[in-house]
């Protein structure tokens, strides 16, 4: 199975949270998943850390990269024909990087790694 990692779930991964749920952390470990973060996600991730909301323990860019690679996370690089979903979802959600994330789901057949309930409401599979 395709899994596209929420932001705040990556976070919650890297950092050994336990705030990432069971069925979240045995689908992350799974071997025959392939687990997905986002351009999108690391965009999110540099610009709270640049606006002093999101403190890391290293420079982002190298922190980020090496993080991605340590859990074995595949990058997903956002493309056109992602973002063309976008107008035909509905606004169940505001935020500009989860619809993002939505639209690349919807693209590539994904599962989100979510405990967002907001994007719950779209007609995507959820895992949580």
């Amino acid at each position: 199975m395709k899994v596209l990692l929420d932001t705040c779930v990556f976070l919650w991964i890297i950092t050994g949270s336990p705030r990432l749920s069971a069925k979240a952390r045995v689908t992350f470990e799974d071997p025959s998943n392939t687990i997905y973060l986002s351009a999108v996600s690391t965009w999110e991730i540099l610009a709270k850390h640049g606006l002093g909301r999101l403190p890391l323990p290293s420079q982002p860019v190298d922190y980020l990269r090496v993080q991605r690679e340590r859990h074995g996370i595949a990058p997903l690089p956002l493309d056109e024909s992602a973002t063309m979903h976008e107008p035909r979802l509905p606004r169940f959600h505001s935020d500009p990087f989860d619809r993002m994330l939505l639209c690349q789901a919807i693209e590539l057949g994904c599962a989100i790694l979510t405990p967002d309930e907001e994007i719950a409401k779209y007609p995507i599979r959820i895992i949580w």
